[in-house]
């Protein structure tokens, strides 16, 4: 079940942190029916044709019953650009390192704070672990390990 906008907002204003969302800084404008825009962290300059990572300025925390999917923004998808991976574990914490693909002809410059990569909410029944795996409390993109 994908979570709407009610359910996400319900769920970051929840008082047990065993249920609750956290996105730090929380921005009503990426407020979405059923996702949240996650924002760049920084000014950056996505080359034609590269690979780039970026950091949300979010820092995410998932509960034990809650997953996530990462899509680009249909306005960046329009210019060329790409998510690769795309996946966040329960129980996961930190900001998200963003795996942007340039496939257009031209660069692409995305300003800080711009929102860039929509993150949709699930709801995981019956999960018996919480990610804990080397990304746990990633501050800033991070290269693979």
């Amino acid at each position: 079940m994908i979570l709407s906008s009610r359910f996400i907002q319900d769920r970051i204003e929840n008082k047990d942190p065993e249920m609750r969302i956290v996105i730090t800084p929380f921005s009503q404008e990426s407020r979405q029916p059923a996702s949240y825009d996650l924002r760049n962290a920084e000014d950056i300059r996505l080359a034609s044709h590269t690979v780039t990572l970026v950091s949300s300025l979010e820092w995410v925390e998932l509960p034990g019953d809650i997953a996530a999917t990462l899509m680009c923004r249909s306005s960046l998808g329009r210019k060329g650009i790409l998510i690769g991976g795309g996946y966040v574990d329960p129980g996961f914490r930190g900001h998200l390192t963003l795996c942007l693909v340039n496939m257009g002809p031209e660069s692409v410059s995305l300003r800080a704070e711009e929102r860039i990569v929509q993150i949709i909410f699930h709801e995981v029944t019956s999960g018996d672990h919480l990610y804990n795996g080397r990304y746990q409390d990633s501050i800033g993109a991070v290269q693979a390990r």
